[in-house]
């Protein structure tokens, strides 16, 4: 999981995470992520210097955020596909994800140390443009744009020709990207549920078992987003590097190994999430974490399988509309919902402490069951998945596709 960004960024994300996929199908990516970095860099420095009274404008430009961030997320993978492929490939995207909860770590650390010492909020905002300077640098002298596909050597190596809408229905009848896309769905709602309430639900549960001496608060402090914080980036960057490597092993001995590998994570992390709800203890951190490296098994595997089973040319809106997918069933509606259930069983409990951390505690069910439905969708990913490779091999011409193939090469 992530820290929880803000609405206005998920939903700036889901807007532009489209356009971007359509975009990088069709021209320059480097282009594209350089277009992106400068974006959010720009919107980030100069919400740092929006005054109180103008408090929307700050807002704005968290949105404005959003939609430079949609640029690498939709765009970047694709790059990675088209110049690494099997084994290669999963490596390359392990450290990528890797960097996520990385980055996100040490925007906390350098961020609030830079913001200490001026004794300015603001100059965490000031300071981050500065490194992602050098990721544009990086980024021109280093990155290459290959040719879509190079790296399968297919056929289809060119941008796309056809419409929004000829990809879209192709990958419509897809059936391995659209369960796929599911079991991310429901992967994106449980890191957004425990990303937002992890930290309040960890302070209630240590309070109420007494290992936290009583307060006046009735919410969790910064040590407990601390302790969840770097319990999230620490199973993040192990668990996607085990996962690539527990998914390079198996894919020698069968084409569904990366399906089957997100499937039974997922299913081994509901009981995990379930024995830190209810069974919550001293070794609530461990529960708690074994459930999130499960979780964190999957991130770079099911970018693999979206590479392996849509063609080329159509990488970029695959990955804008499970991303967009991802975000508007998962993480940005997952936080009120818990919220909303936790508030309506609290409705029948007693005003007392214990009845708030009743409520809190029950509504976590959900993502119990979210979870082992994800599971679900991978095992039926894996049976579709060998089908739609070798379609994506053939340049897309699987089923459902061949009125698409045909206006394409006319």
């Amino acid at each position: 999981t992530q820290p929880c960004p803000s609405p206005l960024f998920i939903c700036s994300l889901l807007v532009a995470a489209p356009l971007f996929g359509f975009l990088g199908d069709r021209y320059n990516r480097k282009r594209i992520l350089s277009c992106g970095i400068v974006l959010w860099s720009c919107a980030s420095l100069a919400g740092s210097f929006v005054s109180e009274c103008c408090s929307w404008l700050f807002f704005l430009s968290r949105g404005v955020v959003g939609v430079g961030a949609a640029s690498y997320s939709t765009v970047a993978p694709t790059i990675i596909g088209d110049l690494f492929v099997k084994d290669k490939r999963t490596w390359v995207l392990s450290i990528f994800y890797i960097f996520i909860p990385v980055g996100s770590g040490l925007g906390y650390i350098l961020g609030s140390t830079v913001a200490q010492a001026k004794e300015d909020w603001r100059w965490a905002f000031r300071i981050m443009p500065s490194l992602e300077v050098v990721a544009l640098v990086l980024l021109l002298l280093v990155v290459p744009d290959p040719p879509r596909g190079a790296a399968e050597k297919r056929r289809a190596s060119g941008p796309s020709h056809s419409s929004w809408a000829q990809d879209v229905k192709y990958l419509g009848h897809n059936r391995s990207f659209i369960w796929s896309s599911l079991g991310v769905t429901a992967m994106g709602f449980v890191s957004g549920a425990l990303g937002f309430w992890g930290p309040r639900f960890l302070y209630q549960a240590r309070l109420f078992l007494g290992l936290e001496p009583p307060c006046l608060q009735t919410h969790c402090d910064s040590s407990d987003s601390l302790i969840f914080g770097g319990l999230a980036i620490g199973t993040g960057i192990v668990g996607v590097i085990l996962g690539a490597q527990v998914a390079r092993y198996f894919r020698k001995f069968s084409p569904k190994a990366d399906s089957l590998l997100c499937a039974m994570s997922l299913l081994a992390a509901a009981p995990c999430l379930l024995l830190t709800i209810f069974f919550a203890s001293k070794s609530i951190v461990i529960c708690l974490g074994l459930g999130e490296l499960l979780l964190s098994f999957n991130w770079a595997v099911v970018t693999d399988i979206l590479l392996a089973v849509v063609e080329a040319s159509r990488r970029g809106t695959a990955e804008a509309l499970q991303i967009s997918v991802c975000h508007l069933l998962g993480d940005a509606g997952s936080p009120y919902l818990v919220g909303l259930i936790s508030s309506a069983i609290q409705k029948h409990q007693s005003d007392s402490f214990l009845g708030a951390v009743r409520s809190l505690q029950y509504s976590f069910i959900i993502c119990v069951f979210v979870t082992a439905l994800g599971g679900g969708c991978f095992f039926l990913t894996a049976l579709h998945v060998e089908a739609d490779q070798r379609a994506a091999r053939d340049g897309g011409s699987g089923p459902g596709d061949s009125e698409t193939s045909t206006s394409i090469n006319q």
